[in-house]
């Protein structure tokens, strides 16, 4: 069985680069094309940094619905 992984944004390195890798980790880890991702990553980029925490925050909480359900 596989373990159910938890992925949250609260405690990872603050930087715009390291929150859109870790972010793109998390989804290929759980299911997600490249194609969708780099149109979350893309979508983040286009405005500022909290337009990139909010559309990040909104990947990670459906990896994890993947992940944990």
């Amino acid at each position: 069985m596989k373990k159910k992984k938890y992925y949250d944004l609260v405690g990872q390195d603050g930087n715009a680069f390291a929150l859109m890798g870790y972010t793109k980790m998390a989804m290929l880890e759980t299911g997600f094309s490249e194609e969708e991702v780099t149109a979350v990553l893309n979508e983040a980029k286009k405005s500022d940094y909290n337009h990139l925490l909010v559309i990040l925050e909104a990947a990670i909480q459906k990896c994890n619905d993947r992940s944990l359900h």
